[in-house]
């Protein structure tokens, strides 16, 4: 359902609508021992569904996209510490754009996969994950997966619009349907040949995406931040304006000097008046406005106007050059919101 397929020579073939299966297969390719466990695969592979065009709704909902996929095989009792490693790593990335969120545990259906002592098992571990993260959280009892508990992620922007990008979830089925076992660490006697060796064991599987659909995201922080992207993020990070056509070749240095230390500048040397420049660059959300001149070529210096902060927007401080460098490139590194140089 909802994939893109075809056939050539008589054989079936889709484009890749997941990534849960490919893993299991590289799990599954060779023996595998606890030694090996907890075992993590990250993709940003492409995926392809095949939505009915009505559905479709600019980034938030598409027919080819990627997302930040993972999948941790381990043992039941690694559950735990990868579920808090798992919550630590959102808290993480969340608050780098920071989102608050919500958290939901939610329990076995009424139609499930497994038995009811794993299931029980895998809840109580989940919700001792949960208390020892420190969040609230609430309890979604009878909404879980039919192969397994999980915790909903939900997101909350600037305009205390609620969001799903996140989620982790375990999976009981496809290591039972892709037959995926490892060699344990228990050692028991063989019924059929009565030899004693060691226990083969099933993996738990656990889904963990955070950003989840990449595209659907970058939608999501475009009008959370309404085009004011934090410097780091940020595709306009600055504009060098020149008072007058003297200082062109200046300004083009000063780009290189910011381009080569990793940052996006463009030297705006149009026919325009400095005060459209300028304007220009503050109606396209540029994070710095860095005015150029003939004194600011002798001081090897920039007037420094700063998109957050209105008192240097009606007259800049001027500054080194290579000090605004330096602080830039540390400011886009430590990706803080605030941008203060």
């Amino acid at each position: 359902e909802n994939m893109f397929a075809f056939e050539i020579e008589k054989e079936r073939f889709a484009l890749k609508p997941m990534n849960c299966p490919g893993h299991c297969l590289m799990f599954g390719h060779r023996d595998r021992s606890y030694r090996e466990l907890p075992l993590r695969f990250a993709d940003f592979g492409v995926l392809h569904r095949n939505e009915a065009s009505g559905a479709l709704s600019g980034l938030t909902r598409v027919r080819r996209f990627q997302q930040d996929d993972a999948h941790i095989f381990c043992t039941v009792e690694q559950i735990g510490s990868e579920m808090e490693a798992c919550l630590d790593f959102l808290q993480h990335i969340y608050g780098i754009f920071g989102f608050t969120f919500s958290l939901k545990l939610s329990t076995r259906p009424d139609k499930y996969l497994g038995d009811v002592a794993t299931w029980d098992h895998a809840e109580k571990v989940l919700a001792e994950a949960l208390e020892k993260f420190g969040s609230k959280w609430e309890l979604n009892p009878g909404d879980g997966a039919f192969y397994g508990p999980k915790i909903d992620i939900t997101i909350m922007d600037a305009l205390r619009r609620r969001h799903q990008c996140a989620t982790i979830q375990l999976d009981f089925q496809l290591p039972q349907r892709f037959k995926l076992n490892y060699v344990s660490d228990e050692v028991a006697d063989d019924p059929e040949t009565g030899k004693r060796g060691p226990v083969p064991k099933r993996p738990v599987m656990i889904h963990r995406a955070v950003l989840g659909s990449v595209e659907r995201m970058i939608a999501i922080l475009t009008e959370n931040y309404a085009g004011k992207w934090p410097f780091w993020l940020s595709p306009f990070q600055a504009a060098i304006v020149p008072v007058s056509a003297a200082s062109f070749g200046y300004a083009r240095t000063v780009e290189e000097r910011l381009r080569a230390a990793g940052l996006e500048a463009r030297a705006d040397v149009s026919d325009l008046t400095l005060g459209k420049k300028v304007r220009n660059a503050e109606v396209a959300h540029y994070n710095f406005v860095l005015v150029v001149g003939d004194e600011e070529e002798k001081a090897a210096a920039v007037n420094v106007r700063n998109r957050d902060d209105p008192k240097s927007k009606a007259k800049g401080v001027v500054r080194a050059l290579d000090e605004v460098v330096q602080k830039l490139v540390e400011l886009k590194e430590s990706k803080a919101r605030e941008q203060i140089i």
